[in-house]
């Protein structure tokens, strides 16, 4: 099973995949994770995307499917793929099909995240860590029970994350849009896409993935 799996930042997109994997032994190729692994190991893939890097120029679709077609190689055929961040464009989409097809892999499903934008942006910009053990909360949400105390460590410190607020979140949003908008008609032509409510409880974002995979 090799799937992409697309959704704005905050879209809970992370999560499903550390889900796919715990689960299903599936393995999350995240080409910017993949490229900073390439590059420390000193691949011959990461040693050209090195060079590029250092020039402060951008990496080629080249190089990136060249570390797709890598990681593949390495792994074995019965374990699936969950593609993040990858293809983004057109040219992308049809380099995907190439690396696939030429190690005997098909694309089954391509699975977007669906968020109401201003939802997202009230659950981003409410939630805060406990600054000493790092427990989540949300203004609105999840409220430690006593006011500024920690339910789990008792501390009376928190902090939240400088880009958690809303110009930020509206800027992630619209260059999601912009960078998925040429991929899904390729993929929707093909009746790959199925689309999910990223808004939904976590538990049901994960069995609504699964119902798309055992269907």
């Amino acid at each position: 099973m090799n799937i992409i799996l697309l959704g704005p930042p905050g879209a809970g997109k992370g999560t499903q995949a550390s889900k796919l994997v715990a689960d299903r032994g599936m393995v999350q190729l995240s080409t910017g994770d993949m490229l900073r692994a390439a590059v420390k190991a000193g691949t011959p893939i990461g040693l050209k995307a090195k060079a590029v890097m250092e020039a402060g120029e951008l990496v080629s679709d080249e190089i990136v499917s060249g570390l797709i077609g890598e990681k593949l190689d390495s792994m074995a055929a019965s374990e699936g793929a969950i593609f993040d961040g990858y293809p983004r464009t057109e040219a992308q989409a049809h380099s995907l099909d190439e690396i696939l097809a030429s190690r005997g892999r098909v694309l089954d499903h391509v699975i977007e995240l669906e968020v109401d934008e201003d939802a997202l942006v009230e659950r981003i910009t409410g939630r805060y860590t406990c600054a000493n053990c790092g427990e989540g909360y949300h203004d609105r949400f999840k409220q430690p029970k006593a006011e500024g105390v920690c339910d789990v460590c008792g501390s009376t410190e928190f902090k939240r994350r400088p880009d958690d607020n809303e110009e930020t979140v509206r800027t992630r949003m619209a260059e999601y849009r912009a960078k998925t908008a040429p991929i899904l008609p390729v993929y929707e032509a093909r009746g790959l896409v199925r689309r999910v409510d990223g808004m939904a409880d976590m538990a049901e974002v994960s069995a609504a993935i699964a119902a798309i995979l055992d269907n």
